[in-house]
């Protein structure tokens, strides 16, 4: 597949994932909105999915895995940047098709666009410190 598909599911899964932070809706009811209200066609569909159900099937094991690493408490995260976080943090962990650098570039451009201002600098530390406690665990 191609990054630039890739770039996109990684953006519809950042808003997904933020909707189903506020909403608290189903999974499938929020990936079914999105596949059918959406023009996905230049995103990697598959990859979407997959991030989208893997975040939210594994956000407290994400949350932990990311804890250890922030400056300010889990409850304290601005919602967009903890969307972002659980999914660069999830593709860190638990897919192993893409290279960290990737991983931690592409966090960065979600929040510089869908974040605050300075987001991406936070974003970019927190996931570099999540991924050197993982190099260090392993």
């Amino acid at each position: 597949m191609k990054p630039a598909a890739r770039r996109k599911a990684r953006q519809f899964a950042t808003q997904a994932i933020y909707q189903w932070q506020v909403t608290k809706d189903s999974v499938a009811n929020i990936e079914h909105q999105f596949l059918t209200e959406q023009d996905m066609s230049k995103a990697d569909v598959p990859y979407f999915s997959t991030l989208l159900t893997g975040v939210v099937g594994n956000s407290e094991k994400l949350d932990a895995a990311m804890s250890s690493s922030l400056s300010r408490k889990l409850e304290e995260l601005d919602i967009v940047e903890h969307a972002i976080l659980l999914i660069g943090v999830y593709e860190l962990l638990m897919v192993s098709d893409v290279p960290p650098k990737v991983v931690i570039n592409e966090a960065i451009e979600l929040a510089k666009s869908f974040a605050a201002e300075d987001s991406h600098k936070f974003v970019n530390g927190v996931l570099d410190k999540v991924l050197r406690l993982q190099q260090f665990k392993s």
